[in-house]
């Protein structure tokens, strides 16, 4: 009898145990962060007040610094990661988290090197080393199988990913994919310049707003106090020029299912994205009406729909 309680005791508290207990505690950098770095977490936090949904938050140790990640949804449900476009963090899924949060368990991942909570200590010298610093962050998180969201940038890092873990991804979305299925147009000068562009003065940011997105209006002012302090910040965007378009025959390898979504007036992406989209073995290119680069909040409704579906 003694022993069946001590087994019952035990069966009780592992379930009762978060397998992430361990990256929950608080880093210093973010507690005793300096003055400007402050100001930016605050903001960071103000923006997660637009998710509408529980969420918890993990700082995972790795190689290269310490990688944030924002979880919510059902803790048994299906696995989602999210990877978001340059310099906007894992925040800019306000829109979409609580569509997304219903029916999975959604993991935001922080890019390294860029605005976010992040931490970055040791230098990452190519793009590879970045896929494996996500690798690194996935086999903590001990995601066994998963679906990937990209967004511009987000999508592109996202096939690469997926080129070599085939078996582990089980679908892939991506929205408005930056450099992924065709040179960004009118040349591919204009994505080098990007960064830069972004980086500058205040009418530069809000001209570029305006050129990413349909409504710059819709963008909620919470989340663009936000990024525009995060563009004050150091962000390690050297990878951007050596972005190019996979080849017919690696996108084509790609066996999951593939969904791509871009905005009629995506300046990053044209009509042959969604073709090639539909090429693939299991591949579904549609085009957003009414919607830019930010589709995921030009149109969030529409998109979040798409997304559920398919996910599906």
């Amino acid at each position: 009898m003694r022993l069946f309680f001590l087994v019952t005791f035990f069966i009780i508290f592992i379930s009762c145990t978060d397998k992430y207990d361990k990256y929950k505690k608080t880093p210093e950098y973010i507690t005793k962060a300096s003055a400007s770095n402050a100001a930016y977490y605050k903001a960071y936090d103000e923006t997660l007040k637009l998710w509408n949904v529980a969420f918890e938050e993990l700082y995972i140790p790795t190689t290269h610094g310490i990688a944030h990640v924002i979880v919510s949804g059902p803790k048994n449900a299906d696995p989602v990661v999210l990877l978001h476009g340059m310099n906007a963090s894992s925040t800019m899924w306000y829109p979409n988290i609580e569509s997304l949060s219903k029916n999975h368990r959604v993991f935001a991942i922080d890019l390294l090197l860029e605005p976010g909570k992040s931490y970055l200590y040791n230098d990452i010298e190519s793009v590879e080393k970045v896929i494996d610093w996500y690798k690194e962050v996935l086999f903590a998180l001990e995601l066994e199988s998963f679906h990937i969201i990209g967004a511009s940038r987000g999508g592109w890092l996202a096939v690469n990913l997926a080129l070599s873990n085939q078996k582990r991804i089980k679908s892939l979305i991506l929205l408005s994919p930056a450099q992924t299925f065709t040179w960004i147009r009118p040349s591919a000068d204009l994505f080098k310049n990007i960064a830069k562009l972004l980086s500058s003065k205040e009418k530069q940011i809000e001209q570029s707003l305006e050129s990413m997105s349909s409504n710059v209006a819709n963008i909620s002012a919470v989340y663009l106090k936000q990024y525009k302090l995060g563009l004050e910040k150091d962000s390690e965007n050297k990878f951007v020029s050596s972005m190019k378009p996979f080849s017919n025959k690696e996108l084509k390898s790609l066996q999951m299912p593939v969904l791509v979504l871009i905005g009629d007036d995506d300046m990053i992406n044209e009509k042959r994205t969604v073709e090639i989209a539909n090429m693939l073995p299991k591949g579904k290119g549609e085009v957003i009406q009414n919607a830019g680069h930010f589709l995921s909040i030009d149109q969030a409704e529409t998109v979040n729909k798409k997304m559920q579906a398919f996910l599906k």
